[in-house]
């Protein structure tokens, strides 16, 4: 299976889920006024580029079509820990149902998933 259908899409929601933040002071707030906050300081200016960083790096792997598994294994890593400390709290739904909940990188990490494993998970048959 071809991954370029779901490698570019998810390449654009990294990168403009990073970028904007880099331009609006969006991630210093993440790092001062939330990762500082919960235990993180003095170092979460420095996790929150970090992430952001690693959003912008994976992006680009996947458009190349570079280092698939490993960029989509550190931006799971990320999505997990999102849901973990950020998204659990509010529920499943992002808008609807609720707000700012886990359904958005659930989807991510499946998809980042079928983007590492493109053939499912069967062993390869050695002739």
């Amino acid at each position: 299976m071809n991954t370029l259908i779901l490698r570019i899409p998810v390449a654009i929601i990294l990168l403009t889920h990073s970028v904007f933040g880099m331009f609006n002071n969006g991630i210093n707030d993440f790092g001062n006024l939330y990762l500082n906050q919960i235990g993180f300081a003095p170092f979460g200016v420095a996790i929150a580029w970090s992430i952001k960083l690693s959003h912008v790096i994976a992006a680009i792997l996947l458009i190349l079509n570079r280092y698939i598994k490993l960029a989509s294994i550190v931006t799971i890593f990320v999505l997990i820990m999102g849901i973990i400390m950020v998204h659990f709290k509010e529920g499943w739904f992002v808008v609807g149902g609720g707000r700012n909940g886990v359904e958005y990188n659930f989807l991510l990490i499946c998809v980042l998933i079928a983007i590492m494993f493109p053939n499912g998970f069967k062993k390869k048959v050695e002739n």
